[in-house]
């Protein structure tokens, strides 16, 4: 079965971080590309076996009507994005323990070209993982999605502050999966433009 077949796995909700402001960018990253960013991110969780998909929204307002959300996905405003990453996750993990999820599955909009085959390697990893914790690997260089299984949520809520997100809670963790996915994708995030010079 190809990973862009698999049924999606009950027991992960796949979180999307959308909402900054996208300083460098020039406009929120969930804007980039007519949308487009969005909507990859958000194929790539379902179709890696996530479900529910839950967008994290902040600096577009609280209401989604300038954001093309796409069909089914749930959004939560995260009141204090302005604070950093960690507001979005927070919100993120607050609106996943809302639902019957054991794990999520954090992806920031603007990654791209992850798709599906790097969210299941990873999901599958932190699945069989005693600690349920994975994260992609590009060129080792530590990326996303990561997954954090349910017993860690509140910990990492306590301890992300401003743009650490979970890097605060899971660095020197050693039972964290490192999970190489350089056969599958950069990883690379995008904070420019692709028209921009650097």
């Amino acid at each position: 079965m190809a990973d862009h077949d698999r049924p999606a796995v009950a027991a992960c909700a796949g979180v999307v971080l959308a909402a900054g402001a996208g300083t460098r960018y020039g406009r929120p990253k969930v804007l980039a590309e007519g949308g487009a960013w969005l909507r990859a991110t958000v194929a790539a969780l379902r179709d890696g076996g996530c479900d529910p998909v839950i967008v994290v929204l902040g600096a577009t307002g609280p209401t989604p009507e300038i954001v093309d959300l796409p069909p089914g996905v749930h959004h939560v405003w995260a009141a204090d994005w302005a604070t950093g990453l960690s507001a979005a996750l927070r919100a993120g993990l607050i609106a996943a323990a809302r639902t019957p999820a054991r794990y999520a599955v954090i992806m920031p909009v603007d990654t791209p070209d992850v798709g599906a085959d790097v969210v299941a390697r990873v999901v599958d990893a932190a699945l069989a993982a005693p600690s349920g914790l994975a994260r992609a690997v590009f060129y080792n260089t530590p990326g996303h999605p990561v997954v954090i299984a349910h017993k860690h949520w509140n910990a990492v809520c306590q301890e992300a502050v401003g743009d650490s997100g979970a890097r605060t809670y899971l660095t020197g963790r050693n039972d964290m999966v490192c999970v190489t996915c350089d056969d599958l994708a950069t990883g690379i995030d995008r904070d420019f433009p692709a028209t921009t010079a650097r």
